[in-house]
């Protein structure tokens, strides 16, 4: 089967919050969901579901707990159990009920900078001390994990908040590298909590591997928080789950629901037994359009805009640009806003004074649009 990823879906009208925020001389490029028609199987399953008249309260069926068993088993030789699995609204209600669950106000938790805003302010809503354990792309932009320095930082620390792949930065992270993390959280008595929601979009061969399969005493001491929302563009059906393979940490997670993450949307527990069980085609397609997108978007930018620096991200649909040789003179999110009519997310949402002089670009659209987007920032550039 074929699958058009260059159709242009009118997405402004459905309530869609990348399209509906600016104006329409604005071109969105910002938060993370594609622009793409999501896979057939996924369509085709919601509607039969929505011909059944009755839309109450959902539970997870045993076919998506064994799908799920299925699919982490094949596509990452990770071997779990249906009752391992926590199903959630989202991977964001995941990492703050685990913070709550495990942690006390005035401990500390671990992240590495630049991270998205969630995780970012996530430690600030149960009073937790953060430690930023800043990523540097290097001269390769392959951006290596020091161990030295997360050594040091994880000391005290009550838990380990890892984003893999890494948003912004694309970065997927080496089997050694997630060893070296696994021992240090270890020898700290750290919790894992790893945030893996991009874990199927990873690029040029490479393989993402979820740091509680590299043994069960990882395992034992890790919440895997992952979703089908990224992957197949069905992040407004509220859907994700959690793989917690200790019981006692299962049932302690589980009481931390505490009245604000309720259950899960009946349409997304559809899709995303769809998704994992009828989708893996429309995936690697979609897999393949973006990976293109990703080198059109690095050799624009290195041709076209050389006051730009950008490292090719190994994984995910975003880009992180930085834009500081530029010395526009504002923060450039506001730049290209008023100047290219772009709209980009802002570096200051992935750290608080470190990176105001970056901004994070989603390349999951069409190629057309971002060609034109980078047309337009490329303009802006020029008339400056």
């Amino acid at each position: 089967m074929t699958f058009d990823f260059d159709a242009t879906i009118d997405r402004r009208g459905t309530g869609s919050n990348k399209w509906t925020r600016y104006p329409a001389d604005i071109l969105p490029m910002w938060v993370a969901d594609t622009d793409f028609a999501v896979a057939p199987a996924i369509v085709d399953a919601v509607r039969r579901r929505a011909e059944h008249p009755v839309f109450g309260y959902a539970v997870a069926q045993d076919s998506l707990r064994a799908q799920i068993v299925t699919e982490l088993r094949a596509r990452f030789d990770w071997v779990i159990s249906p009752a391992d699995i926590v199903l959630l609204p989202g991977v964001e209600p995941g990492f703050n009920m685990a913070m709550k669950a495990f942690l006390r106000p005035g401990d500390s938790i671990a992240v590495q900078t630049p991270i998205y805003r969630p995780i970012l302010r996530a430690p600030g809503h149960w009073g937790l001390t953060r430690r930023d354990i800043r990523l540097d792309p290097g001269a390769s932009g392959d951006w290596a994990l020091d161990l030295a320095q997360f050594e040091t930082q994880m000391a005290g620390a009550g838990a380990f908040l890892l984003c893999n792949p890494h948003n912004p930065s694309g970065k997927v992270y080496s089997r050694t590298e997630l060893l070296g993390i696994a021992d240090i959280c270890a020898r700290h008595d750290a919790l894992i909590i790893s945030d893996e929601i991009h874990g199927d979009l990873v690029f040029d061969g490479r393989v993402h591997t979820p740091i509680a399969s590299l043994s069960p005493d990882i395992a034992r001491r890790t919440i895997t928080l992952m979703a089908a929302s990224k992957t197949y563009n069905i992040a407004g059906l509220k859907t994700a789950f959690a793989i917690i393979t200790d019981p006692d940490i299962r049932v302690r997670f589980e009481a931390h629901r505490l009245g604000m993450v309720d259950s899960v949307n009946l349409f997304g527990l559809v899709a995303t037994e769809a998704a994992l069980a009828g989708g893996a085609e429309w995936r690697d397609a979609q897999l393949a359009y973006l990976q293109a997108n990703r080198d059109v978007l690095v050799e624009t930018i290195r041709a076209t805009m050389p006051g730009i620096t950008l490292h090719a991200p190994q994984a995910t649909f975003l880009a992180w640009l930085d834009c500081s040789a530029l010395e526009l003179g504002e923060e450039p999110h506001a730049f290209f806003l008023r100047h290219a009519k772009v709209a980009l997310s802002a570096g200051n949402e992935f750290h608080e004074t470190e990176t105001k002089d970056f901004v994070r670009l989603n390349f999951g659209c069409t190629r057309a649009t971002l060609l034109e987007g980078l047309d337009r920032m490329r303009q802006s550039l020029q008339r400056r």
